[in-house]
């Protein structure tokens, strides 16, 4: 018996010996070239998932894991990369064709957002979840931040106020339609959290209203027998825009304090389970990855590269504008901000396509809440440093476009569930409102206003007042 026994005892310890063989045995293309992962204690720590098995700079290496980037469309961006230099030249050597230098600017814009979002998502794999989430859409919004301090230096207002909700619409309806679109191409429906979809369509919601709230002021006084002057209502409309510029950065605080430190847990699980059941993991896990070094190095040089591209893009759009018929409102409002989101949404698109919906819907919907919540503002706060009348009183049509997309995008997300169909339609929408940019006159063709003010008002109270109703219909108060 006791023979018996030690025979079971021995049978079964196999398995757990087998399973430490098992866990012993290297996983990914580091281990099996550098040998087993240690634990290294110290104040840093590095996720296994972003080392990279070396230390330093290597650049032989180095080119050949930007060139191949994060996916294949990222590699076929980066074909592109010698219209960088032709566009660096141009603006210095070419200076009466406003075209050619815009065109090659634009298109060199790509390349260089491509590897600051591949240097981002090469840094986020190093750190937790939630941060580097957080880091990853930071980082990519740096094109965006730079081209709007180059305007804000040009004073280019118009043009920062319609790319600023070009932006949030860009990522609502474009890259979250493209998202639900390839998600849907790979299976039948694809579902993500509530923790994602609601907290951020609901806080997208608020930002929305907040930053509606000058526009409907100063429409409301303008059309009113108040007897303010012009200069009385633009001071009051910007000492709004101003204190409403703060609540924002205060609530973005409050939004990552919430998101870092008291419900961080449950987004790590809903990211961690999308890891899990990531369809290319197991190759991002043997592919080579790039140095805490050399992420800093190609976010240093990338970033380098986007200021010079977007002096030049910025400093020909006066003359594509005056000269070439291209309004300033589709400037602002599509142009922009497609060039300057490309990196956030070849990401998110990828993530979608691997299964990875919520690390999708948080790039969507964070670049979004991140732009409303921090970037508009902090342009404002940077106009307000250097005495310059940047304010948020935003057309009529752009601001209501952006509040019905947000309704819209809303009732998308509630069911937490999306399909090929949904992405379509979410692109749908996007194409028409850039249609209707195309043809929205420049703010110098407007002409007639003093003859038609109480018309306008009127016009502008029930538009004010139908987006109201929806929006309290979306929030259930209704």
């Amino acid at each position: 018996m006791a023979a018996h026994g030690d025979g079971v005892r021995e049978k079964a310890s196999r398995p757990s010996r087998l399973s430490e063989r098992e866990s012993a045995l290297p996983k990914t293309r580091q281990e099996i070239v550098n040998g087993p992962k240690v634990e290294r204690k110290g104040l840093v720590r590095i996720k296994s998932a972003g080392e990279s098995g070396r230390c330093g700079i290597h650049p032989l290496q180095f080119c050949a894991i930007v060139w191949r980037s994060s996916s294949r469309v990222s590699k076929a961006v980066n074909i592109l990369w010698p219209f960088v230099p032709a566009a660096i030249a141009a603006h210095f050597a070419i200076h009466d064709h406003p075209v050619v230098n815009f065109t090659l600017a634009y298109i060199a814009m790509v390349p260089c957002a491509n590897l600051i979002g591949f240097a981002g998502q090469e840094l986020a794999r190093k750190m937790p979840h939630m941060l580097g989430v957080l880091t990853e859409t930071t980082i990519a919004s740096t094109v965006e931040i730079i081209l709007f301090m180059i305007l804000l230096v040009n004073s280019e207002f118009y043009v920062i106020q319609a790319a600023i909700l070009g932006s949030i619409l860009a990522n609502m309806l474009l890259c979250l339609g493209l998202c639900f679109f390839a998600a849907g191409l790979r299976r039948e429906e694809a579902t993500f959290h509530a923790a994602v979809s609601e907290v951020g369509s609901n806080l997208l919601l608020i930002a929305g209203l907040g930053l509606a709230i000058p526009t409907v002021f100063e429409r409301s006084v303008a059309n009113s027998d108040f007897g303010l002057t012009t200069e009385d209502i633009t001071d009051r409309v910007l000492h709004i825009s101003r204190i409403i510029s703060i609540l924002l950065l205060i609530a973005y605080g409050v939004f990552l304090f919430f998101q870092m430190h008291t419900h961080h847990g449950i987004y790590d699980e809903v990211f961690e389970h999308d890891e899990q059941r990531d369809a290319d993991g197991h190759k991002d896990r043997a592919k080579a990855k790039l140095t805490l070094t050399e992420c800093i190095l190609a976010l240093g040089v990338s970033v380098a590269l986007v200021t010079l591209i977007a002096i030049s893009l910025v400093s020909e759009i006066p003359a594509i504008v005056e000269q070439h018929h291209i309004s300033d409102p589709f400037m602002g409002l599509i142009l922009v901000p497609l060039v300057e989101k490309a990196a956030e949404h070849l990401t998110a698109i990828d993530e979608a396509w691997d299964n990875q919906i919520n690390f999708a819907l948080s790039h969507c919907i964070g670049a979004t809440i991140q732009t409303a919540m921090l970037n508009a503002p902090l342009v404002i706060i940077a106009g307000w440093i250097r005495r310059v009348p940047m304010d948020l009183n935003f057309e009529l049509f752009d601001i209501v476009m952006l509040i019905l997309a947000i309704i819209t995008v809303g009732n998308v997300l509630r069911d937490q569930k999306s399909d090929y169909l949904e992405g379509f339609l979410c692109i749908t929408v996007y194409v028409a409102i850039a249609a209707a940019a195309f043809y929205f006159p420049n703010p110098h063709e407007a002409g007639g206003e003093e003859a038609t003010g109480g018309t306008t008002g009127e016009a502008t109270a029930e538009v004010a007042g139908e987006v109201a109703t929806h929006a309290l219909r979306h929030l259930r108060l209704l």
